[in-house]
């Protein structure tokens, strides 16, 4: 590999865009790349997400094809080559498809390789685009990249092996490989709050447990609000619980945001919302536990902050997560029984956990596995082939195993 131009995604206060870049960054200088960070134009500096769940749907279109605009202009001015590769933060960028409009158009061997990072798209039944009926195109336009990303000698990117399985049975056709992770900076995030010596004992915390995903509906925030009722009415020990968000509280599903105003309002929960990333971090280093009920995240930002700054976190045994976890049975609980849960959450109350840190420890080398691949290096990870399931029951680092 030559060049590596890079299409990173616009950066929004609220969400890990905000640090994405940098985080790819610092790994790509390690390893020595020749990096050309595509610039795109944002549509207005609020950094906030005004129509969308995600990502806003005005500035991610605005942003994307303002950068495949220069793209393009990089192409036409032969500074783009065969020996080079573009990789896509996004799978969905609008403009895309002026890519397979020039690269069908030109001598095969000028055409870079191109590798895409799934997120989630139409292969997830519980993603947003299954909110708006986005499902009844994108699944075309996801068949539109699989082509050109083969066509290119590239691969598309999962971010685990749950994620690999959708792809197959969706009859996706380009090359896929297991990312096992997603891209995060252990050092910038503990540079946040001033360095690893000031991540707080876990002993001094408040017996707190936060929850930090979107209010939506596919986050399961109904069933955070039932596991703290059922807590208030069978411990007597005090216990605070909070929420985390970095814009405004709401949902897809405003029934959620009303539910939480009212235990607020009667001591069950404290709300901290348009919060920035420091605030957030400052949150978590005061934390015990972090909380999670999600049908869908595919491996998520947020375990890796909160086991970076010193937190419990306990998630649920469902796709993505005994992977991100290496199987772990005290921090993953049965999907979705609240007794199990609630259980975990109390032993997780009371002392780290043995294994803490290695979760983010693996995903602090998520780049490093992309770029692996990238350059040739990666075929472990690579699940083109019939017998990709052989892959899933094995943990991918090693953990302390505990004997009861």
């Amino acid at each position: 590999m030559r060049k590596l131009y890079y299409m990173g995604l616009e950066s929004y206060e609220a969400r890990y865009t905000l640090q994405l870049t940098e985080w790819n960054r610092r790994v790509f200088d390690r390893r020595g790349l020749d990096v050309v960070y595509v610039p795109g134009t944002t549509i207005d500096n609020t950094q906030a997400i005004s129509v969308g769940q995600v990502l806003d749907a005005h500035g991610r279109s605005y942003f994307a094809m303002s950068q495949m605009m220069n793209l393009v202009q990089m192409m036409k001015n032969g500074d783009v080559t065969a020996e080079d590769v573009i990789y896509f933060e996004d799978m969905f960028q609008p403009g895309f498809e002026s890519l397979g409009y020039i690269m069908n158009q030109i001598p095969k061997e000028q055409c870079p390789r191109i590798y895409v990072r799934c997120l989630a798209q139409a292969i997830d039944p519980d993603d947003f685009v299954h909110v708006w009926g986005l499902q009844k195109w994108m699944n075309l336009y996801e068949q539109m990249v699989n082509e050109m990303v083969a066509f290119s000698g590239g691969a598309v990117l999962a971010t685990n092996e749950e994620m690999v399985a959708h792809m197959r049975i969706a009859g996706w056709t380009a090359p896929i490989y297991n990312i096992s992770g997603l891209a995060f900076g252990k050092d910038e995030v503990l540079g946040r709050i001033g360095g690893k010596e000031n991540i707080r004992p876990f002993d001094s915390r408040p017996r707190r447990v936060g929850f930090a995903a979107r209010f939506d509906q596919e986050k399961q925030p109904g069933f955070f609000m039932d596991l703290i009722e059922m807590y208030g009415e069978l411990t007597p020990e005090p216990c605070e619980f909070a929420i985390y968000s970095g814009g405004p509280l709401r949902s897809n599903n405003p029934e959620y945001v009303e539910r939480a105003r009212r235990m607020e309002a009667q001591g069950k929960l404290k709300i901290f919302d348009n919060i920035s990333k420091n605030e957030y971090y400052a949150h978590l280093n005061n934390t015990r536990v972090l909380f999670n009920c999600a049908l869908q995240d595919w491996v998520s930002n947020t375990v890796s902050e909160a086991d970076t700054l010193g937190c419990n976190v306990l998630y649920p045994a469902y796709r993505s997560f005994p992977e991100t976890f290496a199987n772990d049975p005290n921090r993953l609980y049965v999907p979705w029984s609240i007794d199990d849960a609630y259980h975990k959450m109390c032993n997780l109350l009371q002392t780290p956990h043995h294994n803490m840190g290695l979760i983010s420890d693996w995903n602090n080398g998520t780049v490093d596995r992309i770029i692996d691949i990238i350059t040739g290096q990666g075929t472990q990870w690579d699940r083109s082939g019939p017998r990709y399931r052989d892959h899933v029951p094995h943990e991918k680092y090693q953990v302390v195993k505990i004997e009861k």
